[in-house]
């Protein structure tokens, strides 16, 4: 038998298996126990969040028959009737799913909404799934408009897309549109813990909070790389294993990039991205990371920890992060400040690592921005009050031997300089045209 991978494998079959998307799930579950139910709905969001799940397991709530073939309409789809089965196997004749990225013109869609004038085969509904939707083309869009406004009571339609910004105001005004959100790294952990019990596979915690973190919010994804991890690992997933097949910096080497730029302490600065370079490890996920951790550390500079020891300064939404003790020490160090100006370093610096010959180089660059601009440091000059220089005495040239100007009355005189010619050429301008 072929192997199933996780994604599909563990994709959810009623709206209790569902994670992260609550406010969905409570709006459809109400509104199927309730009866009132729309005729078109429109499941917004990014790639795998469960926009097609969602339709599935809302098909089955709308057929499904129950165990003894007497049931009706329900939050609660059972799963063992015919009509159940027949959609999580995908061969429902009255469920039917159209994938408009490669079906986007007028021929297919009206080609489907032919079948809209045949009452349903097996199930109490027919329900048309229109996957990628804003791929149609706008003549495709009109096709269906009538339709989609008005059709048969035993018709449902259901749109799924990742753009909702290129669907027509025509189409979204006909439909009941729901959201689904990026899932919290926390709930993708909490999933990858349940998929990994059950498939019996030992994972270390960190190695499933870096698999949370680069998910992205996307279960699919999450689960997608779950596989891909097991595979690299033998079987078993390992903190060093994945952070080597995510190419993932170790945040000791993180860590101490920020305690060196607190420090001031530019040798091991550079010592520290010249070793990033040679264990190949990504220059961008180095300021990706830095950013989270200056994130955190803001946070606590800012709301600090009710308790004062030191053992116990870990975030309360993840109590259980083996850095938090090191990110609160790094917090009481750096001035709040200089952790911003970080955060917006890093934040910029991962934009200018594509413009550069070397992007290491460019990491360097950007780490070493901080201490150049650093409260005190050599670079930043003392202001000085503004005054007029002295005159040149009487017996010498204008001119001659007199003092150069400071830095802030050069610039401050370049300004004014340029604002009367400026003036002088805007008066001159008016004169002309008032024929003087």
């Amino acid at each position: 038998m072929s192997y199933l991978v996780l994604a599909r494998k563990y994709r959810p079959r009623n709206f209790a298996e569902m994670a992260g998307q609550e406010h969905v799930v409570q709006a459809l579950s109400n509104a199927l126990t309730r009866q009132r139910l729309h005729h078109a709905y429109l499941f917004t969001g990014t790639r795998g969040v469960g926009k097609t799940t969602v339709a599935r397991i809302l098909a089955k709530a709308l057929n499904c028959q129950g165990p003894d073939g007497q049931g009706g309409i329900t939050a609660a789809p059972c799963g063992l009737c015919p009509a159940c089965t027949d959609i999580d196997s995908g061969r429902f004749v009255d469920y039917t799913e159209l994938d408009a990225a490669s079906n986007r013109g007028v021929d297919e869609v009206q080609s489907l909404l032919e079948q809209a004038v045949y009452k349903p085969v097996q199930g109490r509904f027919k329900v048309f799934m229109i996957d990628e939707v804003h791929m149609l083309t706008n003549t495709a869009f009109n096709a269906m408009l009538k339709t989609l406004e008005e059709p048969p009571e035993y018709l449902k339609f259901v749109l799924a897309t990742t753009d909702p910004q290129k669907v027509p105001v025509t189409v979204l005004s006909r439909c009941l549109q729901f959201n689904l959100r990026p899932m919290a790294p926390e709930t993708v952990h909490a999933q990858l813990v349940q998929v990994l019990a059950a498939e019996q596979v030992p994972a270390e915690p960190q190695a499933l909070r870096l698999l949370s973190r680069a998910a992205r919010g996307s279960m699919r994804d999450a689960l997608s790389l779950a596989d891909q991890a097991i595979a690299f690992g033998n079987g078993q997933l390992q903190e060093a294993a994945v952070r080597q097949m995510l190419g993932a910096v170790d945040h000791a080497h993180v860590l101490e990039l920020i305690d060196a730029l607190a420090r001031g302490d530019g040798r091991t600065v550079v010592e520290t991205s010249d070793r990033l370079r040679r264990d190949g490890l990504s220059a961008a996920s180095t300021l990706e990371d830095m950013a989270a951790v200056l994130q955190r550390m803001a946070v606590l500079q800012v709301a600090p920890p009710r308790s004062a020891d030191t053992a116990d300064t870990a975030d309360t939404a993840d109590a259980q992060d083996p850095d938090a003790a090191q990110t609160a020490r790094l917090a009481a160090l750096m001035p709040a400040d200089e952790t911003q100006l970080l955060y917006s370093l890093c934040l910029h610096g991962r934009g200018e690592l594509g413009l550069a010959p070397d992007e290491y180089a460019a990491l360097t660059m950007v780490l070493l921005r901080l201490l150049a601009f650093k409260p005190g440091g050599a670079a930043v000059v003392e202001k000085k009050n503004l005054t007029q220089p002295e005159a040149a005495p009487p017996d010498r040239a204008p001119g001659e031997g007199a003092a150069p100007l400071p830095p802030p009355v050069q610039a401050q005189a370049v300004e004014q300089l340029g604002f009367v010619r400026g003036h002088q050429r805007g008066q001159a301008g008016r004169l002309r045209g008032i024929g003087v």
